[in-house]
């Protein structure tokens, strides 16, 4: 059954970043980057560092790091993530009440979709193993468009789905997030509980931070 809305919605379509945002992978990302490093007999970058990197591309992340390293060492460093990554993938959590959360916005007839660095093979994995393949409307990966932020996955997502861009809303961990919505010209929302601390988020001046899922909830009742 449809819950209520007694006010105008302001936003149609829900675009939410997957690692950090969705699921609670940010130490198992930095984990497997630190690895990768280790594996090859490279000095490892800092938790911050590759932290930093989380929402990226996995070529563009590796190259952000490692910008001196030729190209063999990149695929090196990146067959060896995806080594130490698919480890665990299968235990990788959901942050608490999102499941919930999504439920909710799809029974009030959001549109969902995702906006994600992953691979398209990486995140259906992960939407079939957490049963939410059908949870969302659209999803694009960074194997199918440029990597963020550039706005090609949401402008690609709203062109599917017919929302224009000042009804979407844009969710994520990220300065990456933060930048490609403003690219798109799409308002974005952070999430203080991923990869990027609330401090460097509020220097891209989403239109607000939230600290929990349940902020997050609250947020798009009063706002959404």
């Amino acid at each position: 059954m449809m819950e209520p809305n007694t006010r105008p919605r302001r936003f149609q379509l829900l675009v939410f970043d997957w690692d950090g945002t969705v699921a609670d992978s940010t130490a198992p990302i930095v984990h497997a980057v630190q690895a990768a490093y280790h594996d090859l007999g490279l000095l490892p970058p800092t938790e911050n560092a590759a932290r930093y990197i989380i929402g990226l591309e996995l070529g563009k992340a590796f190259t952000t790091l490692s910008p001196e390293q030729p190209e063999r060492m990149i695929t090196g460093l990146l067959e060896r993530y995806r080594y130490h990554y698919l480890l665990g993938d299968a235990e990788i959590p959901l942050f608490d009440g999102m499941r919930a959360l999504l439920e909710k916005l799809d029974r009030q007839h959001y549109l969902l979709g995702v906006a994600t660095g992953k691979s398209r093979k990486g995140l259906d994995r992960v939407l079939r193993q957490k049963n939410l393949m059908k949870r969302f409307h659209a999803t694009r990966c960074a194997d199918e468009s440029f990597s963020k932020p550039h706005p090609e996955m949401l402008l690609h997502l709203m062109e599917r789905l017919g929302v224009a861009p000042e009804q979407t809303l844009m969710i994520g961990d990220t300065t990456h997030d933060i930048l490609m919505a403003k690219n798109a010209r799409v308002p974005a929302l952070a999430v203080s509980y991923g990869a990027h601390d609330k401090d460097i988020l509020r220097q891209n001046q989403p239109l607000d931070i939230v600290d929990s899922v349940a902020a997050l909830d609250t947020w798009l009742a009063m706002h959404g």
